[in-house]
């Protein structure tokens, strides 16, 4: 009852909120005959989607995009904290601050997300999915989350969606940034950035570190007394060069280096434990590069090379203390382990102009993923060449229609292939738009599926994943409100799973306990969102906006009926920005999550919860800019994961300081 009444609570807030924001008299946004054009300017472009330019407005599949202005609004240090209030999504923490934490799409796994940084694949190539726990925000552009199948583009693990993060451009006279904030849990991060542009090449930097000591990893509520330490570094790089002709190179670089104390949540023996000297080491290495360049004026084409690697170095620690039992062990030598991988990617595509409606792009993609786990087993390698076409349609920028298919050639998994069609209808008088999409995608067997000692089945064949989605968008008063509502419909079925079977594991798995292709799922729900200039240009209320989302994911496990680990049925999130005066703002966040079940097999229930978050920024003049975060707010007592730890109320403060390097600017002092 519990839940029902929380989750009715929150449905009549955002009810409410909508209303009163709906019916707010239009006179309250400061009238002028600029307002309205500076408002549809906003329309930001994605690539993602079709990977051409394309103005959002004109997309057929379901998008959402976060900036490096979002991030400032709410003063988010993590993706984390970032990706908790995207719609169609669930994003988790395993014990707090740069624990790994998945995100998931629509039902599906986190091995189902394909995630690129800067055109590089990032997702594990021993567990197939990408940790977000161990990056944050610096220096980071954009993130673009593609939802629902997009295999048909972006080939195996994006069965699921996509999630694209973009490194910041130097734009302007070059300038140097840098920070420095403290707070709870004896949280201390600084760092500096330069960027900016000289002639046609331009530049961005940055370095940061992020120290943090009394977080404890498995809840301290439950009795876990030692607090463990992170330590964080990350570097980032992106150089451009604008070549005669429209053409540009780009490189990129991103590293990080993190050191976390860890806590065990396992039951088994009288856990969870609170672990003693438990740690794991990660250093990532990320590069790519690119070159795009117009041919003629009907014909464009880009190569994108990259290469990710990283090191997971985990210590299992000496000793533990069992939360249940209240014995003290000695740590098992299995939690050791020192696994390396390697990722690499070549893709090259042109894109042909037929006339002004058609765009036809094709490509070819070579992907490699190597791992290997040391004193376990030796380097494994995936790869896979694939070949793709699409076909886009713009009519009087009305009707929108997109079409392809691909064919993926595996080493390990054979042929396969995708397709997708998207269309969408734009009625420019009202702001209405509908759109739909059905597609199909694919995630092959990453190498601990296949290669694990006693465990690991070399038989095994890919997921395949079905997905369909319709939805409503609508924009009012030039873009003060945009809505929108959709439902989508996935199902999944090969699913790779854990499963018991003498007869079919035992010739690569003698205890009868391996990997096999026996998993049937489906997910489908409602997802909406709600965007509201409440006014601008005002006296004492230079900007006032308001945002929400609510997902609605109904999830099953085919085979069994329960449904699936760690979706909640409701989801929600609410913010208001208020900018009272040009040089103070701030945000509140509201965050809603609902009941679920942490593991498989209806196991380890969890309540829902909610929390409240505030952030407030101050520009004290043009070089100096302080600012504070206050997360969970009414200090709730919840757990996102059963047995792990999340932050009680905290608070951090912080200050930003920018300058110009005039030594950087030419000699004719030119941008």
């Amino acid at each position: 009852m519990y839940f029902y009444s929380s989750f009715r609570h929150f449905l009549v807030l955002v009810l409410q909120l909508f209303l009163i924001f709906l019916f707010l008299p239009l006179p309250l946004h400061a009238a002028s005959d600029s307002d309205p054009e500076d408002i549809q300017q906003l329309d930001p472009v994605i690539v993602t989607a079709t990977k051409t330019p394309i103005p959002i407005s004109h997309v057929t599949s379901a998008v959402e995009l976060i900036t490096a202005e979002d991030f400032q609004r709410r003063n988010d240090k993590t993706l984390v904290n970032a990706l908790g209030f995207t719609q169609g999504a669930a994003i988790f923490s395993s014990g707090g601050p740069g624990t790994a934490a998945s995100f998931r799409i629509r039902g599906g796994g986190s091995d189902q997300t394909l995630v690129l940084i800067d055109g590089a694949i990032v997702n594990s190539a021993t567990l197939g999915q990408f940790n977000f726990g161990t990056l944050t925000t610096d220096n980071i552009e954009s993130v673009t989350i593609l939802r629902g199948a997009q295999s048909m583009l972006w080939g195996s693990d994006a069965s699921g969606g996509v999630v694209d993060i973009r490194t910041k451009r130097g734009t302007g006279t070059p300038v140097a940034r840098i920070f420095s904030e403290y707070g709870s849990y004896n949280s201390i991060r600084e760092g500096g950035s330069i960027a900016g542009a000289i002639g046609p090449v331009d530049v961005s930097l940055s370095l940061s570190r992020w120290d943090m000591t009394k977080f404890s990893s498995v809840n301290f509520r439950r009795g876990a007394g030692e607090r463990d330490a992170l330590r964080n570094w990350q570097g980032s790089s992106l150089v451009g060069v604008n070549i005669p002709g429209d053409g540009r190179l780009e490189f990129v670089f991103r590293w990080i280096n993190q050191d976390l104390d860890l806590d065990n949540s396992s039951t088994f023996s009288g856990g969870p434990f609170d672990s003693f000297k438990k740690k794991s080491t990660d250093r990532q290495f990320i590069y790519s590069g690119s070159y795009h360049q117009p041919f003629t004026d009907w014909w464009d084409g880009k190569i994108t090379v990259s290469h990710a690697r990283e090191r997971s170095i985990n210590q299992a620690g000496t000793n533990r203390l069992g939360l249940t039992s209240g014995v003290e062990t000695t740590s098992p030598d299995f939690g050791n382990s020192d696994i390396r991988t390697k990722s690499n990617r070549i893709e090259a595509q042109s894109n042909f102009y037929i006339g002004k409606p058609v765009i036809v792009t094709v490509g070819y993609q070579f992907r490699e993923q190597l791992g290997k786990n040391k004193g376990t087993f030796t380097e494994k390698v995936t790869s896979s060449h694939a070949g793709f076409a699409q076909a886009q349609l713009n009519l009087f920028d009305r009707i929108f229609a997109t079409g392809g298919f691909r064919q993926d050639s595996h080493n390990t998994a054979g042929d396969r292939t995708t397709y997708r069609f998207t269309g969408g209808y734009l009625l420019k008088e009202t702001g209405t738009k509908l759109r739909a999409s059905y597609a199909t995608g694919f995630r092959t067997p990453d190498i601990n599926e296949l290669f694990f000692p006693d465990f690991g089945n070399p038989t095994l064949q890919p997921e395949k994943s079905k997905h369909f989605d319709v939805a409503l968008d609508q924009s009012l008063f030039n873009n003060r409100i945009k809505m929108s509502v959709g439902y989508f419909w996935t199902k999944y079925k090969q699913l790779i799973v854990s499963a018991f079977d003498l007869a079919g594991c035992g010739s690569f798995a003698p205890s009868g306990f391996c990997a096999q292709n026996i998993g049937r799922a489906r997910a489908k729900g409602v997802e909406a969102s709600l965007n509201i200039v409440l006014a601008q240009e005002l006296r004492f209320m230079k900007r006032l906006d308001f945002d929400g989302q609510y997902t609605y994911t109904s999830t099953r496990d085919l085979r069994t009926g329960n449904r699936l680990a760690r979706w909640p049925v409701h989801q929600g999130s609410a913010s208001l920005t208020y900018q009272p005066i040009d040089p103070f703002s701030m945000t509140g966040t509201f965050r809603y999550v609902g009941s679920r079940f942490s593991t498989t097999g209806n196991q380890r229930p969890l309540p829902d919860f909610y929390i409240f978050n505030l952030a407030a920024t101050y520009q004290v003049n043009s070089h100096i800019e302080v600012y504070t975060r206050v997360e969970n707010l009414a200090d709730r007592k919840y757990e996102e994961i059963k047995f792990f730890g999340t932050p009680g109320r905290s608070i951090w403060g912080g200050m930003r300081v920018n300058f110009e390097l005039p030594i950087l600017s030419d000699s004719q002092g030119n941008e």
